[in-house]
């Protein structure tokens, strides 16, 4: 067991501490630090994004060889904690505590300390782990006077005398909108803007997440297992990246051994719609993307997304964008002119 502490407002120590227990190049840029590992203690990296407002984000994407134990100081009766796991498992603990909360590939947790000074966060040894840890500290100035930060201590931690960890079911949208957290690209101010735009919205999904799990609102009950759930999951990572292709629900199904009755069953429990809507909602959004950001003629995008009528396609966007595809595109091309 290797064990690591850390301090909640010193993520640069923390990643020093990290390096010196497990080894890795650490790289630090701005307010973010990222540390890859490639040896006999383990694999991948582990990085910390710090913004605005009492925000910090903390990601793992790593296969341990031991187990590895962080310990991470927070604020009591301040910071409120939003977990989600994208593979594989972590544990979590407080300081002093008896009991252990496991948080499975595709489930959120939200934890916030209300006595306890410290989270403890396991590793396990031999499971690829990707995980997200997005802590906001309510009472960070901006954030104490504001009417989120206000709604987060209302919900989480007002009126509680003991600490609280909930885990919450299943969800695919918050992993999609973390993925999309990975991919961003750019470097400084856009950087910054784009990451706490995508947090916002996680945090939002989140949040949401668990108010329908506590009220049992809007919670259609599922008979999928977890495994159907993870290939639920790479369908949709699979049509998100290639929307363009002849998606029968048939290939589908052959593709990752499921029946069409339980596809269509974990793309209503996931995503809310049949899979015949999600994949023209995914290449509604793509042709957007493509008449912002290429030269491509209407023609040309309404084929290179999959759809195969022009006309059809006119339709169905401007039932979305309330405009058509040609209008959309001068629109733009005047904002950037």
């Amino acid at each position: 067991m290797i064990n690591i502490a850390s301090k909640v407002n010193d993520l640069y120590s923390f990643f020093e501490a990290l390096k010196n227990e497990i080894g890795g190049t650490l790289a630090q840029a701005n307010s973010e630090c990222k540390l890859n590992i490639n040896n006999d203690i383990a694999r991948g990296s582990i990085r910390s994004i710090a913004l605005e407002d009492g925000l910090t984000v903390l990601e793992f994407d790593i296969t341990a060889f031991e187990n590895i134990q962080l310990t991470i100081d927070t604020l009591v009766g301040s910071n409120v904690n939003f977990m989600y796991c994208s593979k594989g498992k972590l544990s979590h603990t407080f300081e002093e505590s008896t009991t252990t909360t496991t948080v499975d590939a595709f489930q959120t947790s939200i934890i916030a300390n209300i006595i306890s000074g410290q989270n403890i966060i396991l590793l396990e040894k031999d499971i690829e782990t990707v995980a997200t840890l997005i802590s906001v500290n309510t009472s960070h100035e901006g954030n104490s006077s504001s009417q989120w930060g206000s709604s987060l201590r209302d919900a989480f931690i007002s009126n509680k005398t003991e600490d609280y960890v909930y885990v919450g079911s299943y969800n695919l949208k918050i992993a999609e909108n973390i993925k999309q957290l990975q991919c961003i690209k750019q470097d400084g101010l856009v950087r910054q803007l784009l990451t706490k735009g995508i947090v916002n919205v996680i945090l939002a999904l989140e949040i949401d997440h668990h108010n329908k799990d506590i009220e049992n609102l809007d919670m259609e009950p599922t008979s999928l297992t977890k495994m159907e759930i993870g290939l639920i999951a790479k369908l949709t990572e699979y049509i998100n990246e290639f929307p363009d292709l002849d998606h029968k629900v048939e290939n589908l199904s052959d593709r990752v051994g499921l029946s069409a009755a339980k596809l269509q069953e974990g793309f209503k429990f996931q995503h809310g719609l049949t899979i015949c809507e999600y994949i023209r909602s995914v290449r509604l959004t793509k042709s957007e993307e493509l008449i912002i950001n290429t030269d491509l003629n209407i023609s040309e995008i309404v084929y290179s997304v999959g759809f195969t009528s022009r006309s059809y396609f006119s339709k169905i966007f401007k039932e979305r964008y309330d405009c058509t595809p040609s209008d959309y595109k001068k629109s733009k091309l005047a904002v950037s002119a």
